[in-house]
C-alpha cells in the first residue's frame, strides 16, 4: 500500500468514514492489525525512555500492542457468546469491525502523543508522576477509540436495540480483563532504582485484590 493511500485509509478510520464507516465491509483487517501493531510499538519506545534505558524501550515496545490487542483477544469468545444468545450472531462482522476499529484507533491515537510523552519527560525524575502522565494519555486514547467504537454501534443498535446490551457487556468485560492484563505486564516504565526486567517478580497477582488492599489499608490508618 502506497504512503498515500495508508493517509487515506488512515483518515477514513480515525473519520469512520469510506472503507471504515459502520456499514462498510471493505475495511482491511492486516491495516487495523498494522495500526495496533506500530502504534503501539511507537508510544511503547516513548512510554519507556524515562530515565533512557534502552532495554526497558524494548520491552515497552513489545508490551504495548499486546496489551492493547490481547485483552480484546479474550474476550472475543463470551462475545461471540453473547450475540449469539441475543439473537445477533449474523451481525457480528459488523460488530468486530468496531471493535477492531476502536482498537486501531486507540493505538493510533498513543503513537500520536508519543513526542508529547517525550517533552514531559524531559528533566522529570518523579517516577510517579512519569506513571500518572501515561495513565492520562492511556486514558485519552481509548477514550478515542470508545468514540469510534459508538459511531460504529449507533447503527447497529439502531437496527436492533438489542446490540445496546451487547456493547455494555464488551465494555464491561475488556475493560476488566484489559486492566488486569496491564498489571501482569508491568513494568512499562520501570522503577529507577529495580533492574529493568520483562516481568516484575509479582506479575501474577490480582490487580484488583491489591487495589483492595491497599484500599483497606488506608482505611485502616484512618483515625
Amino acid at each position: 500500500m502506497s504512503s498515500s493511500a495508508q493517509s487515506s485509509s488512515l483518515g477514513q478510520l480515525l473519520s469512520v468514514e469510506g472503507d471504515f464507516a459502520p456499514r462498510s465491509r471493505r475495511a482491511s483487517w492486516r491495516f487495523l492489525l498494522a495500526c495496533v501493531l506500530a502504534g503501539g510499538v511507537l508510544y511503547g519506545v516513548c512510554m519507556g525512555s524515562w530515565q533512557v534505558r534502552p532495554l526497558q524501550q524494548l520491552f515497552s515496545a513489545i508490551k504495548t500492542p499486546l496489551l492493547i490487542s490481547a485483552g480484546g483477544l479474550f474476550c472475543l469468545p463470551s462475545f461471540y457468546v453473547v450475540n449469539t444468545l441475543l439473537g445477533l450472531r449474523d451481525d457480528l462482522p459488523d460488530a468486530l469491525r468496531g471493535v477492531f476499529a476502536s482498537q486501531a484507533v486507540a493505538a493510533v491515537c498513543l503513537a500520536s502523543l508519543g513526542p508529547i510523552v517525550l517533552v514531559l519527560y524531559s528533566g522529570l525524575d518523579n517516577y510517579q508522576a512519569a506513571k500518572a502522565i501515561n495513565g492520562v494519555l492511556f486514558f485519552l486514547s481509548s477514550l478515542a477509540g470508545q468514540i469510534v467504537l459508538a459511531r460504529h454501534y449507533r447503527t447497529l443498535i439502531q437496527r436492533d436495540k438489542r446490540h445496546g446490551f451487547a456493547l455494555v457487556a464488551w465494555l464491561v468485560s475488556f475493560w476488566f480483563v484489559t486492566i488486569q492484563l496491564a498489571w501482569m505486564l508491568r513494568p512499562f516504565i520501570g522503577r529507577p532504582e529495580d533492574p529493568t526486567t520483562f516481568f516484575r517478580s509479582d506479575t501474577w497477582g490480582n490487580a484488583y485484590v491489591e487495589v483492595w488492599k491497599a484500599v483497606s489499608g488506608a482505611l485502616s490508618a484512618m483515625p
